[in-house]
């Protein structure tokens, strides 16, 4: 029985290598694995237009090897950069006085100009070493490069052979430097990751250490498609316009030749984009010897890679597959020392495609930098790469839906801080109201149930807020949850608090009576719980959420058995969901008189009664 081949998987991502890592290029997303100073792979992630979204016109035959063209220049040079950012920062970079008036008086960012200027200047010393530098040398040769005949052809054809020439002695001695030689052994990494895909292996470092460091659709060979395109390309145009082009003028024809060439370039990068396409999507061995050059030209560019190099080319390249399936998983950015201003935009722009408040970003850096939040927004100061970490790290475990206060792991309530993870509530703005009802209801002596205490937030704000005031009361918390108690008796401790703390369904074990009863009790009912925020429904305790079909289980029970734990002219307080008012305070009408007080946001949220 023949052994069947393994099916050859179709991919549609392509790849750079940049300064110690990866990028990988999907249809609708990009992914850049860089390894740090610390041996940590980091990821930037960006999403973009999937081929079919994009105009009709960029898409057509020809055109789209331009575009394609274009945007691999603009992108590759960004994401280099972005590589090189990650694998050697510079923490001591600050803004100098004269950035800080350009960006205060015209919104200009020098860095951005400088990076402009680079880029700008690299093209014109690729346009020097590529066309001139040929140009020049060839005319040394007895051709006359402005001649409509052989002399013209001949020129031509002799000057793309010099430029290829050059082309390859280009890569030989850049190759020799150690940094870029590492760049050439992440592009081994890459070509290996892709290669061991698409025959269908596992993506494991070993799998990837033995696989083809050549691939059929690298830019390598599209760079020696475009040298031979452009001989070609060249020669023909140059032999039709050459007896109305030229001037005679031997330097000016110097210059109209080089301009003329640049003008031809998108005609070149079209051709030879086709040309590329049709190569590497055909096995036949009679396209081999046009698949060949290229080929061999990539065991220059290409080095065998490290383990860790291969490591970042598998980071980038599954993170680019499941971001191309997965439209909701989020773009990611380095974590790198910049400017905090422009770390802070992104980390908003990140939360706002999550859906998640911006506000949490301020506090994100607020915290973690120790600024006050309202300075955030307002001062420029750089991030070094060490807060960038920690950020980072935050950021991207808040876009994972985690509430932002289990991710710090306290809160502040009332000015007093509380420790909160996944077994309690996070206590909420308003709720601080009905502790201030509370406290200016109370007197020398009483004493306080807090029902449904979670994180003690209320019993312990009630505690310490009487304590102030020279009160001396007594105050006992409850709650059904064992591992929320826990965690509210961690936080009296920590404040200083004495409560008395009962494991209680409601009234179940609850002795004695009391001068004020408070309680903001599960309200929300169950069918809404699902359409709460991600880090609602998916992280709080659904105990400390459902009330029940209408929301209002939780009072029913508790109005049955209120009145026999209350001292007579003793007061209970109530917080409850919106639009729940009205029928919570029905039910303690005929024994006690009841009303209705409204929260900061003018919505009806506490009741209070009076027996």
């Amino acid at each position: 029985m023949k052994n069947k081949k393994n099916k050859q998987k179709c991919v549609s991502i392509g790849g750079q290598a940049v300064i110690e890592g990866v990028m990988m290029r999907g249809r609708c997303s990009m992914a850049t694995a860089v390894r740090d100073e610390d041996g940590v792979i980091q990821i930037e992630t960006e999403r973009f237009a999937p081929p079919e979204k994009r105009s009709r016109f960029s898409r057509l035959p020809f055109v789209r090897g331009v575009v394609n063209f274009v945007r691999s220049l603009i992108d590759g040079n960004r994401v280099l950069m972005r590589s090189a950012d990650v694998a050697m920062p510079d923490d001591n970079e600050v803004p100098s006085k004269a950035e800080k008036w350009l960006r205060d008086k015209y919104k200009i960012d020098l860095g951005g100009v400088l990076s402009g200027v680079s880029v700008f200047l690299g093209v014109l010393l690729a346009v020097a070493i590529f066309i001139v530098l040929p140009q020049f040398i060839t005319g040394f040769l007895p051709f006359d490069k402005t001649s409509t005949g052989l002399d013209g052809l001949w020129f031509n054809l002799i000057e793309g052979g010099i430029r290829l020439l050059v082309f390859i002695a280009y890569i030989l001695l850049i190759s020799l430097i150690p940094s870029l030689k590492r760049v050439f052994m992440c592009h081994g990494a890459e070509h290996k990751t892709i290669a061991c895909y698409e025959n269908g292996k596992e993506l494991t470092v070993e799998n990837v250490r033995r696989c083809s460091r050549v691939h059929d659709r690298c830019g390598t060979t599209f760079l020696f498609i475009v040298m031979i395109v452009s001989i070609l390309v060249f020669s023909v145009a140059n032999l039709a316009v050459a007896s109305w082009l030229y001037t005679g003028n031997a330097t000016l024809d110097s210059v109209l030749r080089v301009v003329f060439k640049l003008l031809l370039l998108p005609v070149v990068a079209g051709v030879s984009y086709e040309i590329l396409r049709l190569l590497a999507k055909t096995k036949s061995k009679f396209f081999l010897i046009f698949k060949f050059p290229g080929l061999l030209l990539q065991r220059l560019t290409t080095r065998e890679p490290e383990d860790t190099m291969i490591e970042c080319a598998i980071v980038a390249f599954t993170t680019v597959l499941k971001m191309d399936v997965d439209p909701t998983i989020p773009e990611r950015k380095f974590a790198v020392s910049g400017k905090l201003s422009a770390m802070l935009k992104n980390v908003k722009n990140s939360f706002q495609q999550a859906g998640i408040d911006g506000d949490d970003a301020e506090w994100i850096f607020a915290l973690t930098l120790g600024m006050q939040k309202s300075a955030v927004a307002n001062e420029e100061r750089i991030v070094k790469t060490s807060e960038a970490k920690r950020i980072m790290k935050i950021v991207e475990e808040r876009l994972t839906g985690r509430p932002l206060w289990y991710i710090f792991g306290d809160t502040d309530f009332c000015g007093y801080t509380l420790k909160v993870d996944e077994r309690v509530l996070i206590p909420r703005p308003e709720t601080e109201e009905l502790v201030m009802m509370v406290v200016n209801s109370l007197e020398d002596g009483f004493s306080v149930l807090d029902m449904c205490t979670g994180s003690g937030a209320i019993a312990i704000a009630v505690a310490k807020e009487a304590e102030k005031r020279g009160l001396n009361i007594k105050v006992t918390a409850t709650d059904i949850s064992e591992d929320a108690l826990a965690l509210a008796k961690e936080n009296a401790e920590a404040n200083g608090a004495e409560i008395t703390f009962v494991q209680s369904d409601l009234f179940a074990r609850v002795r004695g009576r009391f001068d004020v009863i408070v309680s903001n009790p599960p309200y929300i009912p169950t069918a809404e719980i699902e359409s709460l925020q991600t880090e609602v429904k998916s992280f709080e305790p659904r105990l400390a959420l459902d009330g029940g079909v209408d929301g209002l289980d939780i009072y029913r029970r508790f109005s049955a058995d209120a009145f026999k734990y209350v001292n007579r002219d003793g007061l209970i307080f109530l917080e409850v969901g919106a639009g729940e008012a009205q029928a919570v305070s029905k039910m303690f009408r005929g024994n006690s008189y009841s009303m209705i007080v409204k929260d900061f946001n003018n919505i009806d949220r506490y009741v209070k009664i009076v027996t």
